[in-house]
């Protein structure tokens, strides 16, 4: 197998997965702030142009973070980074999947609409009118999720998982492109500072990544 990686929240996503996994894939970097990932070679193993991507030694790609993460769970199940039950991988998924469609998906359109507004032009549709809304109902999603975690140490109850790799990975990168979350949230805040001492968490970070940039 062979990791298309790359300095974006996505492809950290899967890093600090393999980290917590203790799993050491052969990587291969795209580079994404000069488009390689939109054009040819990197466009015959993913057409949709997005990192990361996994080969196969079959020749055929996955694609996705999370459908990667599910793949190498398959083939390496512990420890549970989704779950050992059907119940606590239908969990992780709720809550994967919470974050994602209210908050993570949010963050993402407005760095692309608004501070990343010029690293996109020509390659993705933007609509930066719509960038002010999109931090708005980000934040308001962040609250919200907030008030249902009492009494959870991770976002799944009481193990950690993809739910909490994602979430965390992508609120570190909103900070990094003007979108802080407010670290005063009761339950939020102090989930946050856990996730962060853990340590795959610096460990996943690009080898590229510099201070005052992009984290991913």
């Amino acid at each position: 197998m062979l990791l298309l990686d790359a300095l974006s929240p996505a492809p950290r996503t899967v890093r600090m997965f393999l980290l917590e996994k203790g799993l050491d894939l052969p990587t291969r970097q795209v580079d994404v702030f000069t488009g390689e990932n939109r054009q040819a070679p990197y466009l015959t193993h993913n057409p949709a142009g997005q990192t990361p991507t996994l080969l196969l030694d079959d020749g055929s790609a996955i694609s996705e973070s999370v459908a990667i993460m599910e793949y190498l769970e398959e083939l390496h199940p512990t420890p549970a980074l989704i779950g050992a039950t059907p119940a606590q991988r239908a969990l992780t998924r709720q809550w994967q999947r919470r974050a994602e469609l209210n908050i993570t998906e949010n963050i993402h359109n407005a760095y692309h609409y608004a501070e990343g507004l010029a690293r996109f032009q020509g390659r993705i549709p933007l609509a930066p009118e719509a960038a002010v809304g999109l931090k708005r109902v980000a934040q308001d999603r962040i609250g919200w999720l907030d008030k249902m975690l009492d009494g959870r140490e991770f976002l799944a109850g009481g193990r950690f998982s993809i739910a909490d790799i994602w979430l965390y990975v992508w609120l570190d990168f909103a900070d990094s492109v003007g979108q802080p979350f407010d670290r005063g949230l009761a339950r939020l805040g102090p989930w946050f500072a856990r996730i962060a001492a853990r340590p795959s968490a610096v460990a996943s970070l690009h080898p590229a990544c510099r201070p005052g940039g992009v984290r991913g």
